[in-house]
């Protein structure tokens, strides 16, 4: 279990010292997250974060650069637990990492991953604690797609990269009904926006959705970024959140569906998607308000909400009881959707 939180180690690089009991810690939840809870936050982490000015290129570049610096340790531990097969790859002139879980068997099937970090920081290395849990958990080869990051290129640019890694699996024998995409976070946008483009696009779509906490709305938008603002303990939206948006999409742009998937238009068909969020965190309305447009306008979707957890607790606290549960209903939603056989 890692002991602080991953977005607080790495877009908090002042924070220093020991790590005060700063968030209320809910009775309802299962000790190993209580425990996290209280060791991995303070108010202090989530109020020092320092983000570069927009035209600062050589600023941002640093901040990324320690951004992935702070995962190294986390990786280690994700290796040695799970024991994954990992190599580079490039696919369609993006650069991916091609995920294997142990003792993985082809049954024809991929999943490809869209990493968080507010569009701004981390990458496909550095986000081994969603992907490579996810690849154990669910037995798929993962594509994690090393997107390039704001404000080194903006949403239409990234949206096209994504879709290019997807379309270049087709080209390697895939067929899109034997992939799925998942994204958490900022990822969680991405991937959804992206699908929205494929659709307007014409194009044929994966079988599957799954988004964990997704950014669907990168404008302060929806009730939980008030109500549960001083609740959350990971982001401030002014600090963080606004100056990382507004380097992803000029302000002009910042509803636009592939932006903020929440406003998108879905009376036209969209894939079945799988939405998982806690009850703790600053996205929680991103979560219902994307549910609501795709189930309310018939479309397929499922809204899997956990009790008294954080952002993205899937991946930033993987070994607890409630992130096990997640991804155990993420394998079994991805396998009603991929239709998998087993290979034997």
């Amino acid at each position: 279990m890692m002991k602080r939180s991953l977005i607080a180690l790495c877009l908090a690089v002042a924070s220093s010292g020991a790590i005060a009991k700063d968030f209320y810690v809910p009775s309802t939840i299962s000790p190993e997250g209580k425990a996290f809870l209280t060791e991995s936050f303070s108010l202090e982490a989530k109020n020092t974060v320092v983000i570069p000015a927009l035209a600062d290129i050589d600023g941002w570049k640093n901040y990324q650069s320690k951004a992935d610096e702070a995962m190294v340790d986390t990786n280690k531990a994700i290796m040695a637990m799970y024991k994954p097969v990992i190599s580079e790859a490039v696919i369609a002139d993006v650069p991916v990492l091609d995920i294997k879980p142990q003792n993985w068997k082809d049954n024809g099937k991929v999943l490809v991953y869209t990493h968080g970090g507010a569009y701004t920081a981390y990458s496909a290395e550095s986000t081994l604690s969603s992907s490579v849990p996810v690849a154990n958990d669910t037995q798929l080869r993962v594509i994690s797609v090393d997107y390039t990051l704001a404000p080194h290129a903006k949403f239409d640019v990234v949206t096209d990269q994504v879709i290019a890694v997807l379309d270049g699996l087709t080209k390697q024998g895939y067929k899109m009904s034997d992939i799925a995409i998942y994204g958490d976070s900022a990822g969680g946008g991405l991937a959804a926006g992206t699908v929205l483009k494929m659709r307007d696009k014409g194009m044929a779509l994966p079988a599957a959705v799954v988004l964990w906490s997704p950014w669907a709305d990168i404008t302060e938008t929806g009730d939980t970024y008030h109500t549960l603002k001083d609740a959350e303990p990971v982001y401030r939206y002014d600090l963080l959140l606004k100056p990382s948006a507004d380097a992803y999409s000029e302000v002009k742009d910042q509803k636009n569906p592939y932006v903020s998937p929440v406003y998108g238009d879905y009376t036209k068909p969209y894939p079945p998607t799988l939405i998982q969020a806690g009850t703790k965190e600053l996205f929680l309305s991103n979560a219902v308000r994307l549910y609501q447009a795709i189930d309310s306008n018939g479309g397929e979707a499922k809204l899997d909400v956990y009790e008294g957890m954080w952002h993205v607790f899937q991946a930033f606290s993987y070994d607890i009881p409630e992130s096990k549960l997640a991804r155990k209903k993420m394998a079994a939603f991805l396998d009603d959707k991929l239709v998998i056989i087993d290979p034997d």
